[in-house]
């Protein structure tokens, strides 16, 4: 994509003007995206993102520029311009490039960027699927996506590392009406493949699935409020340690001192039957990544071991200001953002219980089966959470179905009062916004329960 001997004079010139430490970021993306909505193709998107970013350091302070215009003088400009210094030559040193390969754990058969009609195919299955399902599906919205993107990261110590990334993702979205009472359901499975992966996903059930949750949403009463033990199910439902601790626990923010965890390494913050991990080198998992978006290889980090913080997730810039070494977290959405640490695969660990147990040791409360979107803090760990198909546990088994429940905490009080873990571990996908944009993300865990949490709900009857 461009000459290494550009990019040493890119560094040089970065190093020449104050810096201590400069890195690049070339990123050439090609991105295929399409819509269906009532089983018409409505929009298809394909394009290509192609663009340099460079950020260097001055002790624990940086600067990030980018362009896509790739031509040395350019380069040379931009760097000027973001830094804004005088020029000293003296004692500049740019080491030699020794390039890096690092082991690729994501077997790829068949390339994302293939056969468009067998991804419209796929579209058209899923929204006949929903459709089919019951007369009271008005609607059904499905989305794919899909990516393959290639970079180079080189820096001022001699890293220089080429890599790929091939992704790819179908969601769908089903609309229940009834006298005006419209409920939604939704399903996603997306990962760190070609197009091979969707031969191991069963298409029709993703899209009764998401209609099956719209129509229980639509016959059902609304979730009582108070304080109750909630039954999380696996899966998805790791968004909540995601949200509420997850980004907690980021160096983005632990560095500033402004996270609830900061400081708190070596104590305990959770249940002892809690034991998190964040893990990008999962094979073709969502989250996955060979190397990071610093080139640090991505690994396998126990962030919680049996309640006790072991470990935040770093990156190269907040590693220095926490003296402390990078964990391969890395990350950026594309060559427009500055890196900053994030999460990858994230989830809660394997506990001893059974989902049957969990529910049977419940005389009442609330069972979450699939989780919607929310909201959290990461300064106090405070969150809000909605739940996407609910139903209420009476007496040790799961009754009616309720819906308009939220689920209200904190994130110490919630992994504090976790007192069942099951031994279901299943993942779910999803996207992760944050300072260095939007990036996929799993999230995972076994069914839990949490001993005592606030359900928001319209009713205080139990």
């Amino acid at each position: 994509m461009i000459k290494q001997s550009v990019i040493q004079n890119v560094l040089f010139e970065a190093l020449s003007l104050g810096g201590d430490f400069a890195e690049i970021f070339i990123e050439n993306r090609f991105n295929n995206s399409f819509q269906m909505i009532g089983g018409k193709i409505e929009k298809g998107l394909k394009g290509r993102d192609f663009g340099i970013g460079v950020r260097i350091y001055f002790g624990t302070n940086s600067v990030y520029t980018y362009t896509n215009n790739l031509e040395q003088d350019n380069l040379v400009k931009m760097v000027r311009k973001a830094v804004y210094m005088k020029k000293n030559n003296d004692k500049v040193q740019v080491m030699p490039f020794i390039e890096v390969f690092t082991k690729d754990r994501h077997h790829i058969k068949n390339s994302i960027q293939g056969n468009d009609f067998e991804k419209i195919e796929l579209m058209k299955k899923i929204s006949q699927a929903a459709f089919g399902y019951d007369e009271v599906i008005k609607q059904v919205v499905a989305n794919y996506v899909d990516y393959k993107q290639e970079i180079i990261i080189a820096n001022s110590e001699g890293m220089y590392i080429e890599d790929q990334r091939n992704r790819t993702r179908l969601m769908v979205s089903a609309s229940a009406e009834s006298k005006g009472d419209i409920q939604t359901g939704s399903m996603n499975k997306g990962a760190h493949q070609g197009f091979e992966f969707y031969e191991n996903v069963d298409i029709d059930y993703m899209g009764k699935e998401a209609s099956r949750i719209a129509k229980t949403a639509l016959h059902s009463k609304y979730a009582p409020s108070g304080k109750m033990p909630v039954v999380i199910d696996n899966g998805f439902g790791g968004v909540l340690f995601h949200e509420a601790s997850g980004h907690g626990l980021e160096a983005t923010s632990v560095a500033k001192g402004i996270s609830v965890y900061s400081g708190k390494k070596g104590q305990k913050i959770a249940s002892e039957l809690v034991t998190a991990i964040d893990d990008g080198t999962i094979a073709n998992a969502w989250g996955s990544q060979n190397v990071d978006d610093e080139g640090i290889a991505t690994q396998k980090n126990i962030l919680i071991e049996k309640g006790i913080l072991k470990s935040y997730l770093i990156d190269r810039l907040n590693g220095r200001i926490m003296g402390e070494k990078s964990t391969g977290s890395g990350r950026r959405q594309s060559y427009k953002f500055a890196p900053t640490s994030r999460m990858t695969n994230t989830y809660i660990d394997n506990g001893e219980s059974t989902f049957n147990e969990i529910i049977e040791d419940t005389e009442y409360g609330l069972y979450t089966k699939y989780m919607g979107g929310g909201s959290v803090n990461p300064a106090t760990g405070e969150f809000n959470f909605a739940v996407m198909e609910g139903y209420m546990i009476r007496n040790g088994k799961i009754a009616e179905a309720v819906r308009g429940a939220t689920l209200i905490g904190t994130g110490f009080e919630a992994l504090e009062n976790i007192d069942k873990v099951g031994n279901n571990l299943e993942h779910g996908q999803g996207m992760c916004g944050s300072a260095s944009g939007s990036i996929p993300v799993n999230v995972g865990q076994p069914t839990i329960r949490i001993k005592s949490m606030t359900v928001g709900g319209r009713s205080e009857e139990r």
